[in-house]
């Protein structure tokens, strides 16, 4: 990081899970619709500080929603408790408990009073893969060790309580930094995973390079007007 390794505002002297100086996304480049947003994101690396060391993953694939137009958007039918970070202001962390048994996290997006989040479903790791490895000991390969959302929570250490931190703060546990972003020509895009409402929506974007890439799954329409429980964002 800046500062001879040592976060702005840190006063614990934590070091970068990377080399070299660390230059952070800005609120204004988050403040904007989520399909502007989202194929930006791709090349960011997400930094965390956790337990075991810092850890850090460049996002290789992502998830665009919004509450005006988007009935998979957790924020569609309006405010909740649960949903409230959606709508700002932006660069906050979403992060929702799916299934009973996982994390998964997005960035708000959009200006204030606006709901809309991008979710991180995959990345690279770019910092100390042993480190990475204790804390994914199941993953088989290194591309699975942040391959689809919650395995990118889980190697973060993203949990309730890190719901709303500020991804711009230098001083953050958690951080979204610039990184390299991804040349427009490897940008692909294509329907969100697992969505069964609004599943016609090309609103998924990943690096077409990448094998960090999560798998495409379809949703399964239940019943024409119900979102799927926990897929939706």
């Amino acid at each position: 990081m800046a500062n001879g390794g040592r976060r702005t505002g840190d006063p614990t002297g934590a070091t970068s899970a990377r080399s070299g100086p660390e230059v952070l996304v800005t609120r204004a480049e988050l403040t904007e619709d989520v399909l502007t947003v989202a194929p930006r994101l791709l090349g960011t690396v997400l930094e965390a500080d956790t337990a075991d060391g810092p850890v850090a993953a460049r996002i290789v694939e992502v998830e665009a929603y919004r509450a005006a137009d988007d009935p998979a958007s957790h924020s569609y039918r309006g405010r909740t408790p649960r949903n409230a970070v959606m709508f700002g202001p932006a660069g906050r962390l979403y992060v929702y408990f799916v299934y009973g048994m996982h994390f998964c996290a997005n960035v708000s997006c959009l200006p204030d009073g606006e709901a809309g989040a991008v979710l991180l479903r995959a990345g690279e790791v770019v910092s100390d893969l042993g480190v990475a490895r204790t804390r994914r000991p199941t993953a088989r390969r290194d591309d699975d060790l942040a391959r689809a959302p919650a395995r990118l929570a889980s190697l973060m250490g993203l949990r309730k309580e890190h719901n709303g931190i500020d991804v711009t703060d230098a001083a953050s546990p958690v951080r979204l930094l610039t990184g390299e972003r991804v040349p427009p020509g490897r940008v692909m895009t294509g329907p969100r995973v697992g969505v069964a409402a609004a599943a016609d929506l090309s609103w998924r974007f990943w690096d077409g390079a990448s094998c960090a890439v999560s798998a495409y799954r379809p949703g399964r329409v239940r019943d024409r007007h119900a979102i799927e429980p926990g897929r939706a964002q």
